[in-house]
Order: C-alpha cells, then structure tokens, then sequence
C-alpha cells in the first residue's frame, strides 16, 4: 500500500482571522509540505492541475520537478493532469522529462477536471469532453509507446512520421492512474488499458463509489489484466484529527463550514458519518481508514487531503506529525489483511523489472 498526500492548491481566506495566503506563499507552502510528507515516511505526493483563481497549480510538472530535486524517495504525482484540454504531445514529452528528472520516481493522475470554463480556454468544447478524454488518451499511450507515430484525429492536427522526445526512461512509460468521482466511460478505459483506477471519493456516499469500482475491476479482469481483485485501485481521503477527539471537531468545524468545496452544505457530522472525512482522534483515524478495503476491496494507494479550506501551513504541519505517528500502524494492519495474490502498487522499478523478465522470456521461446 502506498501512502500520500494529494492537493489542489487552493488559495481560501483562513475563516478564523480572515488571513489569505499570497500566491508565492501558498506554491512555496506547497514545497515545505511535500518535504514534510517525505520526511514522516509517506510514498507519495500528488498536486493537481487548475487554471482559474482561487487555484495556484497550473504548471504540475514544474512543481514537481523541483520537489524531485530536493525528495530523494517521494513519488511525485499529479492529483488531476487535464487530458481534455492539454496536448497530448506536451503531455508525453513533459511528463517523460518529469520522469528523467525523477530517477523514475513519479506517475501521473488524468482527469477531466471540474471547471467548465477551461474548455474554450484551451479551443475546446466542454460538450466533447468524454470524447476528448478517449481521444487523447488514445494518442498519449501511442506517443509513449511508439518511437514513431502516424496519427489522425478529430480534436489536433494530424501527426506524421512525429517522435515525442525525450522517450520514457528505460522504455516504460510512466504509470497512468485515471481520476473519476461519476463518469463509468473513464472506469472502462482504464480497464482496457490495465491502467490504476482512482476514486477520489471525498464527496459522495460510499455507495457510489463501490459501483464504480466494482465495475472497473469487472472491466479489468474482462480485458485479460487479471482478477477482479487484482486490479490497481487508489482512494482519495481527508483527516484533521487531534489527540482529543472534541477539540479536533471544535478547530476544524470553521474551516469545514466555509470550504469552498463542500462548505454551506451537509453538516459536519453528516459529511463524516457518509464520507471517508474523518474529525477525532488518531485512533479514530485509523479505524475509519480501515473500513476502506471493506467497502472498496484491497487496495494499492490511499491519498490524503490535508492542505486545504484556508488552513495555515503550521496547522497543515501539525496535521502530518499526527498521520506519522499512525502510519507505521496503518501499514501494518493494511499489509496484514492484503490477500497474497493482490498485487503492490506499482513502481518503476517493478515495471522496469517485469518488462525484462518478460523479454527474457520472450527470447526463451524464440
């Protein structure tokens, strides 16, 4: 299992003082708490992808690159890379340099988004937004796959004879998970494709989500990957706990009522009994979190929310040493229930390392 934070970078007035972060602060408070989550023993840090205020995180992969530069374990993800409205090509060619950078330590998350405005932004149409997905997708595995692609479409120019550059390191692209909180279109090509799932189900009731994953593992094992069980799935998950179960309610309820993505709706107490939120204590934490695999089946990737709705850097700090004290625990009883054939979340390594026993065997036979 691997364990991370996941952020979008918003820029929210803290409701307790009305103190608002500048843009510098919140993209350099970004760095501090990717640093911080290497240092408490997470595996991954992921940063999304927006192009309208209040959200500071346009440009993923510089970000990124510079965390890699001072992180020497952590994988460097995105939260949601928009494979609507970028590029395929600058996608394959940016984030394979990312890849470089990174000694292989990143993969990436694609997504639609949630801004309907991005479309005409960007020169697309918001209505075509499930066929720009399987589109680009489509183009983006070719680029990554393919040392020279001939291609024709309906959303780009044609390609002909192109070659994306830098190719991926050491001929495996980087690992694509795809994000999805409603769309089953995004869970079947991620099945097809044996692509990792992610649920970022923060939002919604349980049951909505178990649909769709349980569809997505349907879909996977139809597609040849492997069992149903077998399938590559992350969660997403938020927290703000402290060692007294009331003060963490009595800290965060302000900032949970004025959070722009869930504030001036559902109680507090509402949105905990029917979402992965929890507010309490560590232990309480940790006996939430593990009811995921009940619901959702055993898993690869959990990815927390923490840095969000206007908390300062010191809070969001404090809550990290509160998950680094639960991890080691977490990891245990996680690794203890994982069934022996549910596969780790994969790595580089791991991939560089199947491929070449897979050409070994290959050459076996010949």
């Amino acid at each position: 299992m691997q364990f991370g934070l996941f952020s979008v970078g918003d820029v929210t007035p803290d409701p307790t003082n009305g103190t608002v972060q500048t843009e510098h602060e919140r993209i350099k408070n970004t760095i501090t708490i990717a640093k911080k989550a290497e240092e408490i023993g997470l595996d991954v840090f992921a940063t999304g992808e927006h192009h309208n205020p209040p959200f500071v995180p346009s440009s993923p992969t510089t970000t990124l690159a510079y965390i890699a530069a001072q992180t020497e374990k952590l994988i460097l993800s995105t939260s949601t890379t928009l494979i609507t409205t970028n590029d395929p090509v600058k996608i394959a060619e940016d984030y394979a340099t990312l890849q470089h950078l990174a000694d292989g330590r990143m993969d990436l998350m694609l997504g639609r988004g949630n801004t309907a405005p991005v479309y005409p932004w960007f020169g697309f149409d918001g209505s075509k937004a499930i066929e720009l997905t399987v589109e680009h997708y489509q183009l983006l595995r070719r680029l990554w796959d393919e040392d020279v692609v001939t291609w024709q479409g309906e959303f780009r120019t044609p390609l002909q004879g192109f070659t994306a550059t830098p190719r991926p390191l050491d001929g495996v692209p980087p690992f694509v998970w795809h994000g999805n909180i409603r769309t089953p279109e995004v869970a079947e090509l991620a099945a097809f494709y044996g692509d990792g799932y992610f649920a970022n189900n923060i939002f919604w009731p349980k049951e909505h989500y178990i649909r769709l994953i349980n569809f997505y593992r349907q879909r996977y094992a139809h597609y040849g990957h492997g069992e149903p069980e077998q399938a590559i799935v992350g969660l997403g998950g938020q927290f703000f706990i402290r060692k007294n179960s009331q003060d963490a309610v009595k800290e965060f309820r302000p900032y949970f009522d004025n959070a722009p993505v869930y504030g001036h709706g559902p109680s507090l107490e509402d949105f905990t009994a029917q979402t992965p939120l929890t507010v309490g204590s560590p232990q309480e934490f940790v006996e939430k979190t593990l009811t995921f695999a009940e619901y959702f089946g055993d898993y690869q990737r959990q990815l927390f929310l923490v840095d969000h709705a206007g908390l300062p850097l010191k809070t969001v700090l404090e809550q990290l040493d509160e998950l680094g004290e639960v991890l080691p625990q977490l990891r245990a009883e996680f690794d203890a229930r994982r069934p022996a054939n549910v596969p780790d979340a994969p790595t580089h390594g791991a991939r560089v390392a199947a491929k070449l026993a897979a050409e070994s065997v290959e050459e076996a036979t010949v």
